[in-house]
């Protein structure tokens, strides 16, 4: 298995170093953080986000402080097709998606949203993020509140009316429809796996980039799925 995981990943470098060299970043932005106020919560809130593969997504929200769980998954479809291997074919409506578990009094939910933003997925591309095509991939914000999903809008008009960026931000915002924990051997992938090619080349820059432009957001030390963890 490690010979065989050895030879993959060296035929992966090849193809992937061609097809996203220009991507290796995500085009970081510096997002301003968002003019819409979080409702007060309190206890452990939940947050829901799709946006390319789940390896990155999960990877960076693991270093945003005040987090406290981040589990990959799978949203937007049924349970009996979440599973990679249906949710790859793009016929299931499902979306790679972490659930992540945060605690309001030291992230806010719009604090999440700047990191989704910032670094974690490029919004102005449909159905795709850099080297990864189809619906499975897309950029989609669940929203389990009414106040969530009230944050999130704004935010997106906002970045909108600022044109932080240079095309139309195209993530979606839908309404919670049920999570389901993608297979043991994604989770916390890329802990597991800092030197395979595709996360050395799209997904380590992410974290790198959260570092350097949002520091009051970053910790060095990952929450990883598998401990208990009360940072």
């Amino acid at each position: 298995m490690k010979n065989l995981r050895t030879l993959l990943a060296t035929v992966a470098i090849a193809a992937l170093t061609a097809a996203c060299a220009a991507n290796a970043d995500e085009r970081p932005h510096a997002v301003p953080a968002s003019t819409a106020v979080d409702a007060p919560a309190s206890g452990i809130q939940t947050a829901v986000l799709s946006g390319g593969c789940f390896w990155g997504l999960q990877g960076v929200f693991e270093h945003v402080k005040g987090v406290k769980q981040v589990v990959a998954g799978y949203a937007g479809g049924a349970a009996d097709t979440a599973q990679y291997e249906t949710v790859s074919s793009g016929t299931t409506g499902h979306a790679e998606t972490v659930q992540i578990k945060y605690d309001p009094k030291q992230v806010s939910y719009a604090d999440l949203l700047r990191v989704y933003f910032s670094v974690a997925t490029d919004p102005t591309e449909l159905n795709r993020q850099g080297p990864d095509d189809g619906t499975q991939y897309r950029g989609d914000i669940w929203t389990t509140t009414s106040d969530q999903a009230r944050v999130a809008k704004a935010y997106i008009a906002q970045l909108q009316a600022s044109h932080t960026f240079s095309q139309p931000i195209v993530t979606r915002v839908d309404a919670y429809k049920g999570f389901y924990p993608a297979e043991g051997y994604h989770q916390d992938f890329l802990i597991k796996n800092p030197d395979y090619p595709y996360i050395v080349i799209n997904d380590q820059p992410k974290i790198e980039n959260l570092k350097r432009m949002l520091p009051q957001l970053y910790v060095s030390a990952p929450v990883k799925l598998a401990e208990n963890s009360h940072r």
